[in-house]
């Protein structure tokens, strides 16, 4: 009977504490890995796990794959539409002062369109220099790569002559082709000969899928290794934008080894599973622009593929699969940091707008661990100061003083002013008062920049008591010498005259990071107290509750 009844609380507790939900799966990511400025001319593609890629595109809405045809190469490039210079391995734009092979940007389109990839490529395979190609939503076949268009004109008044599958003789002419502004080669990367072209023209970009030929495919690109497959757009003419497109969880088991050290404790590690997967889900800033969902940097979240991934980093994600935070009927914004020294801190005081369930608390675990650098300081004579304002685009002449004027509830920075000698001020708010003064974290003091008693205007400091006077109801009376106070919003604070100013600050602070949500560093004190990631996360996650979605 205990032990039904121990059995019965268990699932009680977990009924209680995450529910199901109904809403459709969302369990494919887009995830821009190189884009932008970052874009590249070729991408470079080895199979790690698998054997072999498949061809086609990836539907813009259900991320559905539509397979075209497949190449048994396991090393291969995807190029920017054009002609290629190949030197030392590498693809060139231009033509490099070693170059071991050209393939020419200019080709012999036969005009005759295919049934399928594999007859395309099964009549290529009978004629010189020939390979498949999707141009137009149809199959084709080309031949040669010339680097100018004359060449290719001139080759394409050749007779064309293939077999067919039933054995039948075909025949066709040819046109010369060119580049297209949507358009990717793909090659053989160890010979460099042209194996697959894809015209992207009608919306559609080229998409690749390794085949895992019975296993969880992983493949090698950049550097890391991934899961999942890969999309190719070139839509403006320029370089290639290189996106993963994944299943939700193999993406979360890229970002957690990534985002929190792979051995901390097994519930810490939960946590950070349910907030990055959670984050991902959350409405794109980067759709609209680069049709994609998520980035791959600290911008969004760091997500590197499988490098770092360890059974208990993997295991963290599958004890919590599909699991994430959600507030009023939304996907909560499960925001992290490092460490925010001591408490954490709400939205409005770092950005912009309350969130109900990000509230600024003391945060009582980050002390119960060792976390290395937790202490910092940072000096800056008045000059350094002054140059350093001036090159962040404030105006302001030579800095005389600074101090912390206001602080939030938690007790982190919320204001700080900083004065010249001609009286001017600049004043900083919420988080330029960690970018500008390059503090790693929002909870920091001062010293040493003459803050302290200010009279009429804020700008002009007292150098002591001596001299002052006070107002009381009987009229003015000049300072006897007793300490004075004034009311704040927290009760009495001795008032301290201005000090000397010197010759610079000193900022003293604790934590790394924004502060708001999650600390990874009191998650990880949390789970060595033997809390449960629900717990961890109820605690920086106001009143969210755990679903998981299907």
């Amino acid at each position: 009977m205990k032990i039904f009844l121990r059995t019965f609380f268990l699932c009680m507790l977990t009924m209680v504490t995450l529910t199901v939900s109904a809403r459709a799966a969302e369990d494919i990511l887009k995830v821009g890995l190189c884009y932008g400025e970052q874009a590249l001319y070729s991408a470079g593609m080895q199979n790690v796990r698998g054997s072999g890629y498949r061809l086609g595109w990836f539907d813009e809405q259900s991320r559905a794959f539509h397979q075209i045809g497949r190449l048994a190469q396991e090393n291969i490039a995807v190029t920017a539409g054009g002609t290629i210079y190949v030197s030392g391995g590498k693809y060139c734009q231009s033509r490099p002062a070693r170059t071991d092979a050209v393939l020419g940007g200019y080709h012999v389109q036969l005009s005759a369109a295919f049934p399928s990839f594999e007859e395309a490529a099964q009549a290529a395979r009978q004629l010189p220099d020939a390979f498949p190609a999707f141009a137009d939503g149809r199959y084709r076949v080309r031949t040669g790569s010339f680097t100018s268009r004359s060449a290719a004109e001139a080759a394409a008044r050749a007779a064309f002559s293939w077999t067919d599958g039933s054995g039948a003789v075909r025949s066709a002419g040819g046109a010369a082709v060119g580049p297209s502004a949507a358009g990717v080669t793909v090659t053989d990367a160890v010979s460099h000969t042209i194996l697959f072209s894809f015209d992207g023209s009608g919306g559609r970009h080229l998409g690749i899928q390794p085949d895992g030929g019975g296993e969880r495919a992983e493949t090698g690109f950049n550097g890391c290794t991934w899961y999942g497959g890969f999309e190719f757009r070139r839509s403006a003419g320029g370089n290639i934008d290189v996106i993963n497109v994944v299943e939700l969880d193999s993406y979360v088991k890229g970002v957690l080894p990534y985002e929190m050290s792979p051995s901390w404790p097994l519930e810490a590690l939960k946590a950070q599973a349910v907030c990055a997967r959670t984050y991902a889900l959350l409405p794109s800033r980067h759709y609209d622009s680069a049709r994609f969902d998520v980035c791959a940097t600290t911008d969004c979240q760091v997500y590197r593929g499988t490098g770092l991934a360890s059974d208990l980093t993997d295991r963290a994600v599958e004890e919590t699969a599909g699991v994430v935070a959600m507030y009023g009927g939304k996907y909560a914004e499960t925001y992290f940091c490092s460490s925010n020294g001591g408490a954490s801190e709400s939205p409005e005081n770092v950005w912009s707008g309350a969130v109900p369930y990000l509230v600024g608390k003391e945060d009582p675990y980050e002390g119960t661990t060792d976390i290395p650098d937790y202490a910092y300081t940072i000096t800056y004579t008045y000059s350094q100061l002054s140059r350093l304002l001036r090159d962040k685009g404030y105006s302001i002449g030579t800095v005389c003083g600074a101090y912390v004027s206001r602080t939030t509830p938690s007790g982190n920075a919320a204001e700080i002013i900083i004065r010249d000698t001609a009286g001017r001020t600049v004043k900083l708010e919420r988080q330029d008062c960690r970018w500008v003064l390059g503090a790693k974290s929002m909870r920091f003091t001062i010293s040493g920049g003459g803050g302290g008693l200010f009279v009429n205007d804020g700008r002009s400091p007292l150098a002591g008591l001596s001299g002052a006077y006070l107002l009381s109801g009987s009229g003015s009376s000049a300072y006897s010498g007793e300490a004075a106070y004034a009311v704040t919003a927290s009760g009495t604070s001795k008032l301290q005259p201005s000090a000397a100013a010197g010759n610079g600050i000193t900022i003293t602070g604790t934590g790394w990071g924004h502060g708001v949500g999650m600390s990874q560093y009191g998650a990880k004190a949390m789970a060595e107290l033997g809390k449960p990631y629900e717990e961890i996360l109820d605690f920086y996650f106001t009143g969210i509750t755990l679903e998981r979605i299907q």
